[in-house]
């Protein structure tokens, strides 16, 4: 069942629950990034209609601005072992502590073993790296201290692994993981620091983004670095009390004015993902004028917000329950959503992050 029967902007987190087949939880992407589907949903119509992620460039218009995210996903998933022998996987959380050195690095990690992690354990992963947890702190954190010959960051890069989040399955030695080093960038990442990419963008080659430019539709890009605490699962009945982490975002000059640009000539802001409405809508004055600015945001958007800065927005279809869907249904109205969803399961659309997209204009 799909959403619930509801009232306008209603807030019970079980309105946002539905049923989706496993099978349509994409495990790997379209060979090329732009096949994947579109559903482009069209708010004053209420309509819908099935499309390619090729075809944006005749969806949208001359003077359009899409507002990309360029944070780079770091390989920050370690497996190692414990002193005890027993498996232990980290995932690394980009935030370093101050203080930090080239060789010893302490950083909050999320901790996955078998057993409850004990201040003081011991852990050993490839080559000569060690660590040591100096602190439990609940919900699955911990903070550990790294022992390398050389900075934690080039540790990441050579022996880490991609964090997918956990629907998409693989296993330390799934060969696919090469394959996910590039497929989970997108072509615009190049601010190191997130711990998920932003999917909406996964979907763009440069081949399309010259095709969208030969179009007359603009580009330009912010930073908003994806943290875990985005797909954090909401406890909440009410979906309002939900809380988000904070999550660090950047808005350069050359964005900023290419905002007011488009929309002093008439063109729309198109935000690609999720993180590109949180970041501009955290920046946006009450007149939709967006600043230069950087910062920290903890933007929850449910039903009922007023949106300044964005006009469309493309996202991929998201997990049930989720923050996610809360924003989608702000901006689309959750009765628009609920058939859209309903039409993406039916023509087997393919779901989450290496899933299909939406278009909503």
């Amino acid at each position: 069942m799909f959403f619930r029967n509801h009232r306008m902007f209603d807030f019970d987190i079980e309105n946002y629950n539905y049923d989706l087949p496993a099978e349509l939880i994409a495990q790997v992407p379209e060979e090329k990034r732009d096949h994947s589907r579109l559903m482009r949903v069209d708010r004053s119509g209420k309509d819908l209609e099935d499309r390619r992620f090729s075809d944006l460039p005749l969806l949208l218009r001359p003077g359009d601005l899409l507002v990309v995210n360029n944070t780079r996903v770091v390989p920050a998933r370690l497996f190692g072992r414990k002193e005890t022998g027993g498996r232990v996987e980290l995932l690394v959380l980009p935030q370093a502590d101050a203080g930090e050195t080239s060789s010893r690095a302490t950083r909050v990690c999320l901790f996955r073993s078998s057993k409850r992690p004990r201040p003081g354990s011991r852990l050993f992963f490839h080559g000569s790296v060690r660590a040591r947890v100096e602190a439990v702190m609940g919900d699955g954190l911990v903070r550990v201290s790294f022992d390398a010959d050389r900075p934690l960051d080039e540790v990441l890069e050579d022996i880490g692994r991609m964090p997918l989040p956990p629907y998409i399955k693989r296993d330390r030695h799934d060969r696919r993981s090469a394959m996910d080093r590039e497929r989970y960038q997108t072509v615009f990442s190049g601010e190191k620091g997130a711990v998920a990419a932003p999917t909406a963008g996964l979907h763009f080659t440069r081949e399309l983004a010259a095709g969208l430019e030969r179009a007359g539709v603009g580009m330009a890009a912010l930073t908003l670095h994806v943290g875990y605490g985005t797909f954090a699962p909401v406890r909440e009945k009410d979906i309002r009390r939900h809380r988000l982490a904070p999550e660090f975002y950047r808005i350069p000059p050359e964005t900023a004015d290419a905002v007011a640009r488009a929309r002093a000539e008439g063109g729309r802001v198109v935000a690609v993902g999720t993180t590109v409405v949180r970041s501009l809508e955290s920046a946006a004055g009450p007149d939709g004028n967006i600043h230069s600015s950087e910062g920290w945001t903890n933007l929850l958007v449910t039903p009922g917000y007023a949106f300044k800065a964005v006009d469309a927005l493309i996202t991929n279809f998201h997990l049930p329950r989720s923050s996610l869907l809360f924003l989608v249904a702000a901006f689309a109205g959750i009765d628009l959503v609920r058939k859209a969803y309903a039409r993406a399961v039916r023509e087997r659309y393919r779901f989450y992050s290496y899933g299909d997209a939406m278009l909503i204009l």
